[in-house]
């Protein structure tokens, strides 16, 4: 089922598996549904041979199952999630490119409407299929991947003994909830949104969005300290991302994302639940992103940080990985 690297335990694999089918909470259905994946680690089993160090990672909304490699400063040797110690799978997030889409299957604005449950359900039938597991050690996801973490925890509180989640929340409301029904209105917008064909229009809406989302990237703080001239470069260089963007793919994305909201399953969850929260983010804030988090979660620490300290986006990490390795070692 999975490449074992000859005369050693560890695991590195990535592909493609093709799944026979697929059913959404709708209750529509798709066949030869793709999945792409990264599985990297060494795989440790139980008796019944079931995998027990099985960490699943949740991209976000800019990554893919390969931004598992971006997260080298957590997984080398001696670093808390070392991959000698535990074995990581990276699924490609249903609705995204390379895994099932509406731009890979061809259905554009026909595709299955789904959420982020839909999301959850497609990489733990992956894991089943691939894997042969039912539950997992662990899951940790950054932004809308901690949409999915939420989630598989609410949902399936039984399935794991921890969760991570960085710069995330549990729901979309205020702040979010606006702009992300202000773009999703730019899109339905378009005159030509509900053509058979994609039209060369589509991609200047796409321009025109991420020229929106730009203003969510950088916290307030350091917008304030950059000249326009300087906001100009930054914004030119991130809107260049819009040119790769399927319109229909990213519209079914925020469709999900406006409606996403699990704060009344959150009692739900058993798993021990760590969360790190930027401290001055237009997008995720400690202020309105962790509040009664520790009224409704047992066993919940929440570590409000800086993440992007300046306009380079640089980040020190060091706290971050000795409270990830701090919060693991009961689980070795």
């Amino acid at each position: 089922m999975i490449n074992i690297l000859p005369n050693s335990n560890f695991i590195h694999e990535y592909g493609k598996h093709t799944m026979e089918k697929f059913e959404f909470e709708n209750g529509e259905t798709l066949e030869n549904v793709d999945v792409e994946f990264l599985i990297k680690g060494t795989a440790k089993y139980d008796d019944c041979g079931n995998i027990t160090n099985l960490v699943v990672f949740c991209h976000g909304y800019e990554g893919n199952c390969l931004s598992l490699n971006q997260l080298h400063q957590f997984t080398s040797e001696g670093m808390p999630l070392d991959f000698g110690k535990y074995l990581i799978v990276s699924i490609n997030s249903l609705g995204f490119p390379n895994s099932c889409c509406p731009s890979s299957t061809g259905l554009g604005q026909n595709f299955p409407e789904y959420d982020f449950k839909d999301k959850v359900n497609f990489k733990k039938q992956f894991i089943k299929e691939k894997l042969g597991n039912d539950n997992v050690l662990g899951v940790l996801g950054v932004g809308m991947g901690g949409y999915e973490v939420y989630t598989w925890a609410c949902e399936y509180p039984d399935d794991m003994k921890f969760i991570i989640v960085g710069a995330s929340s549990y729901k979309t409301a205020g702040y979010r909830y606006v702009m992300v029904k202000g773009i999703k209105s730019i899109i339905e917008n378009n005159a030509n949104f509900n053509s058979e064909c994609y039209d060369e229009s589509f991609s200047n809406t796409m321009i025109s969005v991420y020229q929106v989302i730009f203003s969510m990237y950088f916290s307030q703080k350091i917008f304030h300290e950059m000249s326009n001239d300087e906001i100009d470069i930054f914004m030119d260089q991130f809107v260049e991302k819009s040119y790769s963007i399927d319109i229909h793919d990213f519209k079914f994305q925020y469709d999900a994302i406006l409606d996403f909201n699990v704060e009344d399953k959150l009692t739900n969850i058993k798993s021990d639940v760590l969360v790190f929260i930027p401290e001055n983010n237009f997008y995720f804030s400690s202020k309105g992103d962790v509040e009664n988090l520790n009224n409704l979660i047992k066993n919940c620490q929440i570590e409000v940080l800086d993440f992007k300290r300046n306009k380079f986006d640089e980040m020190d990490f060091n706290y971050v990985m000795s409270t990830i390795d701090t919060f693991l070692k009961k689980f070795e």
